[in-house]
Formats: structure tokens, sequence, C-alpha cells
């Protein structure tokens, strides 16, 4: 049974193991399709038009390392990995211990932060001020003087945070404002504040296991043009104890998929509402996996229903 930790770290074989198809279907689809063969697909942020690749990372426990460690020097061949292999989207925010001094660090030690799409946010923070500040704060942290993406993290303190956000986006301090949440529980007021808010980016959780986004906040999405950035598709691991004993389906190979993180990412980039995903990994090997999930075509309804079934 093909396992994540089958391929290879290195930067050379990711070219070889990529070489695949980019997705199809979808929002951005037809724009996929006449990309070029080897590049990872990439989907349009509605406000803007702009294209950004489908898989993204996250860096919440991954990057929070201690520097000098193995770990820490593990993330130098995970970037490396990230960017040759298509990424550019990488997901942050100042709440994560460490994690915005580590990625900054490391992107500036490697010369890939003008490379680097930043996506942070303004987290466990009451009133302008101290948002301002922590602001300020995470820019020193990541090593730059902008971010493309700066959310309301968990919709802490809302509207004056997010009324900030939309101040630096003016001051050109940020390209994009959103909200976030994680929990499923919490997407109802958050469809009611994005349709409200009509924010550039929206970030939710979603997964084979938990679909309830499907019933409202992605379909009004789509509906009003916001981006949406899907975080949790792994179900913070829990998703491969669900199938370590099972064989993936027999279409998998059929549409490139050779792993089950592979099939859950896909999964996910399957909805077309969805802009990008954002595992996180501190390992090289896991993260060749994942990129591969952002190549070969979209999955049909019968697949996502296979995905679904095999982990019920």
């Amino acid at each position: 049974m093909p396992t994540r930790r089958s391929f290879l770290a290195s930067t050379s074989s990711m070219a070889a193991a990529l070489a695949l198809s980019p997705l199809v279907g979808g929002v951005g689809g037809a724009r996929a399709e006449s990309a070029a063969k080897n590049a990872m697909a990439t989907r349009a942020i509605p406000s803007t038009g702009e294209q950004i690749p489908v898989v993204g990372m996250g860096t919440s426990g991954s990057f929070e390392v201690t520097p000098g460690t193995p770990e820490y020097e593990d993330l130098r061949e995970v970037l490396k990995i990230f960017f040759e292999g298509g990424g550019k989207v990488i997901d942050t925010a100042p709440t994560y211990s460490n994690a915005e001094d580590v990625m900054g660090a490391l992107l500036a030690d490697a010369g890939l932060t003008p490379k680097a799409w930043l996506a942070t946010k303004i987290s466990g923070v009451t009133g302008r001020d101290q948002g301002l500040a922590q602001f300020n704060d995470t820019l020193k942290r990541l090593k730059t003087d902008k971010v493309e993406l700066l959310q309301v993290h968990n919709l802490g303190d809302l509207e004056t945070q997010l009324t900030l956000c939309r101040e630096l986006k003016d001051q050109g301090k940020t390209r994009y404002v959103g909200v976030t949440h994680y929990l499923e529980q919490a997407q109802d007021r958050l469809a009611d504040i994005v349709q409200a808010e009509k924010p550039d980016f929206l970030q939710i959780n979603y997964s084979a296991v938990t679909r309830g986004a499907e019933k409202r906040v992605l379909p009004l999405a789509q509906d009003l043009g916001v981006a949406v950035m899907i975080n949790r598709s792994f179900e913070d691991g829990k998703l491969f104890a669900k199938v370590a004993d099972k064989e993936l389906p027999p279409w998998a190979a059929e549409v490139g998929i050779t792993s089950w993180a592979q099939a859950f990412l896909r999964f996910a980039l399957s909805h077309p509402a969805v802009t990008v995903v954002i595992p996180a990994t501190g390992k090289p090997h896991r993260q060749a996996d994942n990129l591969k999930a952002g190549f070969g075509p979209a999955l049909t309804e019968d697949q996502r229903n296979d995905l679904i079934a095999a982990l019920a």
C-alpha cells in the first residue's frame, strides 16, 4: 500500500514526481488547462483575478520549532521543495508560538521572501492599537514590509480588526483581507459575516468527513466571489488512522493520486468554491507528497463519494 514515506525528499526527485497534468475542473479550470503541463494548477482570486497555486502550506505546529534543531533544519528542505514544486501560498499567525520568527528567518536565509505569497492574521487582541501593534510586530518577525493577505483570526474582535485590515489594505500593507475559523459550528456565523462584509478571502475547515461548509458557506462564497482557503483537510492527522489498513480506491492511479494525503487534498480542491488548501508539515517527504495534489484532474462526484465511504 502506498504510504506518505514512500516519497523522496530531494528536489531532484520532485521534478520527476510532479510531472503530471494540471488539476482541471472547478474554479479556474480552463486557465489551468492552458498552463504548462508540468506546472501546478492555479485558481483565480475572484476580487482581482490573480492566479495562485492550489496547494499552499500552513505553519501551525510544523514551524513552531527551536532554531538549530534537526526539526529546524528539516524546514529548510520543506521550503525548498515547496517553492521548487510550484508552491507559493504560506499561511501563518502571530499566535502560532514562534512560527512567524522561524518562517521569516528561513525565507530570508534562502532568499525566498520575495517569492512567498504570505498570509497572516490579527489574532487574540482587542482594540485597534493592539491589532496594529501586533501586525507591525508580525512584519518584523516575517522580515517583510507587507503581506498578501491579512485575516481576522477566528472572528475575534471582528468589527475593529476588520476595519483595521481594510485600512492596512488601503495603505498597501496587505493586498487582501479575510476572515477565518477552524470549527464547523462557527460556519453559520461566518457565512453571515461573509454575506455582510464580502471580504476578499475566507478561511474554513473542510474535509471528506467534515462537510458542513457545503451547506451554506462554500456556495455563498462562490456566489459572492470570495476566495476560499481550506484548513484541516487532514482533520489534524486523524484521517490517516481511518485508512491505515485500506488500499487506495482503484481509480486513484488514473487521476494521478498515489497517497491518501493527495486524495484528501484533492477532495477539498474538487469543490468549485475552493481556491487553495494549506496542509502543514515539517517533513520534507510529506511536503513533496502534499504538492502532488495540485496536479491531475478534479475528482468526480462518484470519486468524492468513494472517499467519504472509505472514511465512514
